[in-house]
């Protein structure tokens, strides 16, 4: 407990920092889109530019991680993103609320990476899946503080006091870092310093290796479909098709941050169980793609009501809170020196993906007429959730397949 208490829980708390940045935008995009005149594509351009900066940030945070350490680059970052909350909550137009939201997906881009480094280091193999996964639904508890707690403040406050209290969070957790966490365990071996172009060398192993080629494309579509929807499109969902009215949304909305709180600590719990019993644990992400394929097709119905939206989006959150666990499980199969790299490359290929994801919605979104009610039409969505149900089919193909393609070859 005196290492998590020191070294795993103030990294969470950029986790948390990270989640709640994510999801904010979920419960005040509505207000931000009135403001300021946003169609569907522009607000999923606003949303998905958080995530192509977060993407683009990716590689060379993992490079920094495994040279540095989590708490150096840490404390750096989640400076950069207390700027990028201060510069959205002055912006006076688009333009610089995208750059804010660029800033800001910069800062918090090595929220999970530096938990996984850190983790590396200070616990045994079997412990990482459960220690990272109890991190991550710490962090997680950020996306349902952006629920139900800012919609209730939201009146006072106005959408830019949020992102003003998160600019505040956000230093309070660099400082937190710096006092708190050490920059290595006893003992331990740092490797030999080698140049820039050695270390970066390294992502082309990572990218051409087989298991990294078989399971990314599946494990980043389990997660870049929670937090395409957690960071935008589930609010005017529930808005449009699920037809509940502003609070009502926020409360789904909560359900859907504990479904990704209880998902990452279960997965993380039982994957780490299965090693120690000496199981394969990627049958726990197998199981979420599973869950994930059957949730989808209910939410393609078009279901209402508050009780039953709820449960639902608990339910495909929870199915897809398999990610840090695949993570986990995938980077033990590399050297430690390489763990920030492993992750940042999995975490680079997601975001890709969500910045894909959330401007597709919106394109597709945006060929049908908006609604009288100022939203987008019902089928928009239905296409949408369709696209994405047979993408993930696919990946499932190819984790099925890929063995055996290679078995010829």
């Amino acid at each position: 407990m005196r290492i998590f208490a020191r070294v795993t829980l103030p990294l969470a708390a950029m986790n948390f920092t990270n989640q709640a940045s994510r999801s904010v935008v979920a419960t005040v995009g509505p207000l931000m889109a009135a403001e300021l005149g946003l169609s569907a594509s522009g607000l999923g351009a606003l949303a998905a530019v958080f995530f192509a900066s977060y993407a683009l940030a990716q590689l060379p945070i993992g490079v920094a991680m495994d040279v540095h350490g989590a708490r150096k680059v840490q404390t750096v970052l989640a400076l950069v993103a207390a700027c990028g909350f201060t510069l959205c909550a002055l912006a006076p137009d688009t333009g610089v609320l995208a750059v804010g939201r660029f800033i800001t997906g910069m800062g918090i881009a090595g929220a999970l990476i530096g938990i996984m480094q850190a983790n590396r280091q200070w616990y045994r193999p079997d412990q990482l899946a459960q220690m990272t996964g109890a991190a991550v639904f710490i962090g997680a508890s950020g996306g349902l503080a952006a629920t139900v707690p800012v919609q209730l403040v939201l009146p006072f406050i106005g959408w830019r006091g949020a992102f003003a209290g998160l600019a505040v969070l956000a230093c309070c957790v660099s400082l937190w870092i710096r006092l708190s966490v050490p920059l290595r365990p006893p003992g331990f071996s740092v490797p030999p310093k080698r140049s820039l172009a050695q270390e970066v060398a390294e992502f082309g192993r990572i990218f051409a290796h087989p298991e990294f080629i078989r399971f990314m494309p599946a494990m980043a579509l389990l997660s870049g479909l929670v937090f395409t929807y957690q960071g935008l499109w589930a609010g005017p969902w529930l808005r449009d098709v699920g037809q509940l009215p502003a609070l009502g949304r926020s409360q789904v909305l909560l359900c859907y941050a504990l479904g990704m709180m209880t998902g990452n600590l279960i997965s993380g719990h039982l994957a780490s169980l299965a090693q120690r019993r000496g199981l394969d644990a990627m049958w726990v992400p197998y199981a979420g793609l599973g869950a994930m394929l059957v949730f989808q097709a209910v939410l393609l119905c078009g279901p209402q009501g508050g009780v039953v939206l709820a449960l639902l989006w608990f339910g495909f959150s929870f199915s897809g809170s398999c990610g840090p666990a695949s993570y986990s499980l995938i980077a033990q199969r590399f050297a430690p020196e390489l763990v920030g790299r492993v992750a940042t490359a999995m975490n680079f290929s997601m975001l890709a993906l969500v910045f894909l994801l959330q401007n597709a919605i919106g394109w597709v979104l945006d060929l049908w007429p908006r609604t009288a009610a100022g939203g987008w039409d019902p089928a928009g969505y239905g296409w949408a959730l369709g696209a994405t149900l047979a993408a993930e089919a696919l990946t499932i193909g190819w984790l099925v397949l890929a063995p055996m393609i290679w078995r010829k070859g």
